[in-house]
């Protein structure tokens, strides 16, 4: 089956462009990603509702991924617990070949079709976890392992993917398709389709969080405090929400330690 992510690119001729004509032009291929990921907003919806009620039961999240798509899953995992102040175990990216694949191609990892099973099997996977595989191509054996696996065990399972009707739509519960077409450069698949991916995990984890409460308002009060620049941030949000001066606000959040305290002690006051 041909695949969409493989397919020739819309230009031609890419070293006798100028520096410019480059640009733009990826520029203008970037631009059709948001749309296509907005036709795939139904599925990533049922996925949301699906995993945000196993984590309200103390279920973890976990992302399987190949080379590029590995990356970003470890990414989009990284970030929730600064971002979120979740414990770092709630949301764990793994990628074929382990964390030494983070920076280094590790040959032949992702056509492991068992190692993906044992890798998470380090993790006590249970049924109230969900797994979501990330291939462009749909094919990533790595990935389709896992899923079959924890399919056939009762564990939740997605697919993120750039090619419909691709293997890997057909061995989890819930498959996302992000149709972005042919690469700038042809088989890129770390440009548009790495976006599209990009914008999907940041679309289930954000939603993920707000539903587990760790917003407020618009505001990320249980970011964690790590450096000077979201100390301030949190004063400022102290600041705005309890209508106090900088000081008074940077007080209550050096004693009390979190934005979320830090209001509602000010709120009490």
């Amino acid at each position: 089956m041909a695949k969409i992510t493989e397919s020739t690119s819309h230009y031609d001729g890419l070293e006798r462009m100028s520096t410019s004509e480059l640009l733009r032009s990826i520029n203008a291929e970037d631009r059709t990603v948001a749309d296509a990921v907005m036709l795939s907003i139904p599925q990533i919806e049922k996925l949301v509702d699906a995993i945000g009620e196993r984590m309200m039961h103390g279920g973890r999240l976990f992302y399987m991924g190949a080379g590029t798509s590995g990356r970003l899953g470890i990414v989009d995992a990284s970030e929730c617990p600064p971002t979120f102040g979740v414990p770092p175990g709630l949301v764990i990216g793994i990628i074929a070949g382990g964390d030494k694949a983070i920076r280094k191609a590790v040959e032949f990892a992702e056509d492991d079709r068992e190692q993906g099973w044992k890798d998470l099997q380090e993790h006590a996977v249970g049924k109230d976890d969900s797994v979501i595989g990330i291939a462009a191509s749909g094919g990533t054996p790595y990935v389709l392992g896992v899923l079959e696996t924890c399919r056939a065990k009762g564990i939740l399972t997605a697919a993120i993917t750039c090619n419909p009707d691709s293997p890997v739509t057909t061995v989890c519960d819930h498959p996302i398709v992000a149709v972005v077409g042919p690469e700038f450069v042809t088989g890129s698949t770390r440009m548009k389709s790495g976006t599209a991916q990009k914008l999907i995990l940041n679309m289930i984890s954000t939603s993920l969080m707000i539903k587990l409460g760790r917003v407020k308002g618009n505001r990320m009060v249980d970011m964690q405090l790590s450096n000077n620049k979201l100390i301030d941030r949190g004063t400022r949000m102290v600041m705005d929400n309890l209508q106090v001066s900088y000081e008074a606000a940077n007080e209550l959040l050096t004693t009390h330690g979190s934005v979320r305290k830090a209001i509602e002690s000010g709120q009490k006051e």
